[in-house]
């Protein structure tokens, strides 16, 4: 359905994609370092469903849609810059553990995989990157458009989720470490909650 060449092209771009540094993976640290490996790793997988969202709209047109109007542009980039606010300011005025004993912020794996997968659905941005990257590798000659498209969209997100499970993982250790410290442990949540609001400004800030 693809050729090599162009699958072999399209992975080395893509790997080189998702282990640059971005909104996903300052999340993913943010998370794992706070609240450990588990959690770093429930907040990939939430972003990983995001991407595979992305890729369906991608497919059946709502991207183009999204791209061709200024003002549902907005509002989505705005929901969801307000919502990434949200999060941080929860983070910053959440309790702190009392002493090096407590251990990570206490957060079962569900709710960051939850906030994960609605911040990256409400980033209008992602929705645009699909649909101007996946068809660069689309060849008609190869088959179907639309099956060649969710093809590569699995891809991308496979290694994708791959690049922030080796980032949950160093980051959760980092954090077992840093953990140890006092002081750490009374500024995490503060530190998670402005990596989140920095990252809605960023979000807000965008433009198309």
């Amino acid at each position: 359905m693809i050729d090599l060449a162009t699958l072999i092209a399209y992975v080395a771009v893509v790997l080189g994609f998702v282990f640059i540094p971005g909104p996903a993976t300052l999340l993913t640290i943010a998370r794992a370092t706070s609240s450990g490996t588990k959690v770093g790793i429930a907040t990939g997988a939430g972003i990983a469903v995001g991407d595979i969202f992305h890729t369906v709209m991608a497919m059946i047109g709502i991207s183009a849609i999204i791209a061709a109007s200024a003002t549902l542009f907005s509002v989505i980039k705005y929901v969801g810059a307000a919502y990434l606010v949200y999060l941080g300011i929860r983070a910053i005025m959440e309790k702190t553990p009392g002493g090096p004993a407590a251990g990570a912020l206490a957060i079962s794996a569900g709710k960051p995989f939850r906030q994960a997968v609605l911040t990256e659905v409400l980033n209008p941005k992602t929705a645009l990157f699909f649909l101007a990257f996946l068809p660069q590798f689309v060849r008609p000659e190869n088959g179907t458009v639309m099956l060649q498209m969710a093809a590569l969209g699995v891809i991308f997100v496979v290694l994708g989720l791959f690049s922030t499970v080796v980032f949950a993982v160093s980051a959760g250790r980092l954090g077992t470490f840093l953990r140890r410290n006092p002081s750490v442990l009374r500024w995490q949540g503060k530190v998670v909650g402005g990596i989140y609001c920095a990252l809605g400004v960023r979000l807000a800030l965008q433009q198309r």
